[in-house]
């Protein structure tokens, strides 16, 4: 059976970047037939209703392709909001209780719930990095969106496998399982450029290269990570990855925040691509990446939320803002990043970075029917002159009505069609409870 979807503002982020002030979109199965401008469709409506399509009624929202999370960590809803301000956070707060409190029931319920919040705000497509990834892969299983499950992969503090060779084992198996799945595959995912030796990160990238998966790690991220690599080998991050093999278009450098602009141009010689995080970055002190050079020199830039430990919300809507802020604010020019290369980065630049961009990102037929209808009824979105400026600067996740992921509405009018949240955040709590993080007396 067909849905179409009509009376719609269609964004469909194709390499014309067609849009359509009055436009429609018909889904067949788990495929995107066609879109276009309302007129070409208004007159067959009574013909294609009695042949027995459905038709929604958009109501003047902004129908738009599902946003992509280009780095995720799912596993940590139970740390947001845990030593915000703390500033040695991570040895303080997460690391400790990883060890303590992390393991797979843990890591599954947590993973339900945050793929509940991305969903309820837009996102179709996430990648996730954490450990325990069998949970984690079989919650998108359940719960319907498409994702990448990234099985962490470091020398030691792991909370899962303190050996490379189990995690890796452990990772494979996860790949195999899943590699012939239409919305849900996997990889393994070093930590990062500093926690990972040179013979971890090979083997890595060859497992996965075995299995045409991504190949993800934290990347020029953190201060001690560019002093150790600038005095130990005499390079950047990215110029110490393309040396030992590891930088290709399977690579997907997290944050970013630190390279050079012989880095971008390697990043683009090699057809690497980053994901852009810029809500924890700037929380985190760490600096804004130079996403603009890496957009010009054609590098491919998604946006990722990082996980809630980090900036709190799983949503891109403010990720999206604060790209355009941030960027602005550091060019001091209020015209740079424009709305439409945000929303660009947001959905099909996100597609490009995960190499998923000929299933996902656009509205195109023949692509997979993951599409976001945000609604204009509420008071911040009167009125819309321009529907990417809208998603940036005035929408937010409650805006948010309706979302499919190949072809399947798991949202309508802003509820879980199959899931529910409610019963999912209490065997969370009731979990969290139960560990070390009740000593913490979260309310």
């Amino acid at each position: 059976m067909k849905t179409i979807i009509i009376n719609g503002i269609v964004i469909t982020m194709n390499k014309e970047m067609d849009w359509y002030p009055e436009g429609y979109v018909i889904l067949e199965g788990s495929k995107i037939c066609q879109a276009g401008p309302m007129e070409e469709i208004r007159d067959r409506l009574p013909e294609l209703k009695a042949e027995g399509s459905r038709i929604e009624d958009a109501r003047r929202a902004i129908v738009m392709p599902g946003m992509v999370n280009t780095h995720c960590h799912l596993g940590m809803i139970p740390f947001r909001g845990l030593g915000d301000d703390c500033k040695d956070r991570l040895r303080v707060f997460l690391l400790p209780m990883e060890q303590k409190a992390m393991d797979e029931e843990m890591a599954k319920l947590s993973s339900q719930y945050a793929i509940c919040e991305l969903l309820l705000a837009g996102v179709t497509t996430v990648f996730d990095m954490y450990y325990f990834e069998h949970a984690v892969a079989a919650a998108m299983d359940e719960l319907g969106i498409r994702g990448i499950a990234g099985q962490t992969v470091m020398e030691e503090g792991a909370c899962d496998f303190r050996e490379v060779k189990d995690a890796v084992c452990y990772g494979e198996a996860l790949m195999k399982k899943y590699q012939n799945h239409p919305r849900v595959s996997a990889c393994l995912a070093p930590h990062g450029t500093t926690t990972c030796s040179m013979e971890t990160l090979k083997l890595v990238h060859e497992k996965n290269k075995q299995y045409h998966a991504p190949f993800t790690l934290h990347t020029a991220e953190m201060d001690y990570e560019m002093r150790y690599l600038r005095e130990t080998y005499n390079c950047t991050p990215i110029e110490f990855l393309d040396r030992i093999g590891v930088l290709d278009e399977h690579t997907v450098a997290a944050h970013g925040i630190q390279m050079t602009e012989a880095d971008i141009r390697l990043l683009k010689s090699r057809g690497a691509s980053v994901a852009h995080c810029i809500a924890s970055n700037t929380k985190a002190a760490k600096g804004v990446a130079p996403v603009p050079q890496m957009l010009s020199h054609g590098v491919a830039v998604g946006l990722g939320t990082d996980g809630p430990a980090s900036g709190n919300t799983l949503d891109i809507f403010t990720q999206m803002r604060f790209c355009a802020n941030f960027h602005k604010n550091e060019s001091r020019n209020r015209s740079a990043m424009p709305a439409k290369d945000i929303v660009a980065m947001a959905t099909i630049g996100g597609a490009k970075a995960l190499g998923l961009d000929a299933v996902t990102g656009s509205i195109e037929a023949g692509k997979e029917a993951d599409l976001v209808l945000a609604e204009t009824d509420s008071p911040n979105m009167f009125p819309v002159y321009d529907p990417y400026s809208a998603l940036v600067y005035s929408a937010n996740s409650s805006n948010v009505r309706d979302v499919y992921v190949a072809g399947k509405q798991l949202v309508k009018d802003k509820k879980l069609v199959y899931a529910d949240d409610y019963d999912i955040r209490r065997k969370l709590r009731e979990k969290m409870g139960r560990s070390s993080f009740g000593e913490m007396r979260f309310l």
